[in-house]
């Protein structure tokens, strides 16, 4: 394929992505058809079902990439951080600016677990957002690194960040919910240390 036909290429599959992104944001995934998404995008059906085998791969796809953008913006800011402590609570702030993103709290939290499954969705996390709060978790509580507690307190908080990033979508405190979340890392740390 020549570099003109991998652009074109590209330039549909993301067309189809953003358009898809913007009707599922505004209606939801399942009062989404596809030829509104085709039309949105300025593509054929035959272009959709050539990048995507159906609806669901392509908000599949979607929300792949809101959830790179998620870990990409907490591991940009997190890393600037020498202290682990306060690398944690700079990626939890990231984690809450990404999340301020229209339509992203929705389509991460609320659609993905009903339209992929919780299991897809649970491994979407894995490989982004909660990955970086388990580097950070490493970094500063290296005791439950070398036990097993590591992946279920992972686990639990980057629960309590999304309960959170819900709860500050429907107009909760964002700065209560930081100040909890710098919280329970402190008594985290501190109770691993005895």
């Amino acid at each position: 394929m020549s570099r003109s036909n991998r652009e074109r290429t590209e330039q549909t599959r993301q067309a189809l992505m953003d358009a898809a992104r913007r009707l599922f944001v505004e209606k939801g995934y399942a009062e989404t058809a596809t030829p509104e998404i085709v039309a949105e995008a300025g593509v054929t059906r035959g272009a959709l079902y050539h990048h995507f085998e159906d609806k669901k791969a392509l908000f599949r796809a979607v929300i792949e990439r809101e959830a790179a953008g998620v870990a990409d913006e907490i591991e940009r800011r997190a890393t600037r951080q020498t202290a682990s402590r306060e690398a944690l609570r700079e990626g939890a702030a990231a984690y809450f600016d990404a999340m301020e993103v229209e339509g992203r709290t929705r389509l991460l939290l609320l659609e993905a677990p009903a339209v992929i499954g919780l299991p897809a969705t649970a491994q979407i996390d894995a490989e982004n957002a909660e990955a970086t709060l388990r580097a950070g978790l490493e970094a500063l509580l290296p005791q439950a690194s070398a036990s097993a507690l590591l992946g279920p307190l992972t686990a639990m908080l980057s629960a309590a960040f999304d309960r959170a990033a819900i709860a500050i979508e429907a107009g909760g405190s964002r700065e209560d919910y930081e100040r909890a979340i710098a919280a329970l890392l402190d008594g985290l740390a501190d109770q691993l240390r005895r």
